[in-house]
């Protein structure tokens, strides 16, 4: 399980006595690199029972359009900027601020859709 807890280890290299086991509040989570595909969700259990819903592969996006100030569902053909890293435009991986092309036109990711569930963005011209 990874944790957020310190390191195990002292910056010279040398271990620390372990104190203490885990706990619940101290864990983490690999990222989700949310592609384009399929739509994929995935439910995780978080502290307090509650579910967050991790999106794995997103197919469609809710669009604003700033003009209209109309939101439409709209296809996603690709990935076409991502400020996050240069790898992730090549591997189609949407991240917040990811501009993507879609059927409507270029569009900004405005969310966080591996935290959300959905992908969110605004129509840009």
């Amino acid at each position: 399980m990874l944790t957020q807890h310190r390191s195990r280890r002292s910056p010279s290299g040398s271990r620390y006595k372990k104190a203490r086991g885990k706990r619940l509040h101290e864990t983490g989570s690999e990222p989700t690199f949310t592609r384009v595909g399929e739509r994929f969700l995935k439910a995780v259990r978080l502290k307090g029972g509650a579910l967050k819903a991790k999106l794995l592969r997103a197919d469609t996006v809710n669009l604003l359009d700033p003009k209209t100030k109309t939101y439409k569902a709209v296809k996603i053909r690709t990935v076409a900027d991502n400020p996050a890293s240069k790898h992730f435009i090549r591997r189609n991986i949407i991240t917040k601020g990811t501009v993507l092309d879609t059927e409507a036109g270029k569009a900004r990711v405005t969310n966080r859709p591996g935290q959300e569930g959905a992908v969110n963005a605004v129509l840009i011209q």
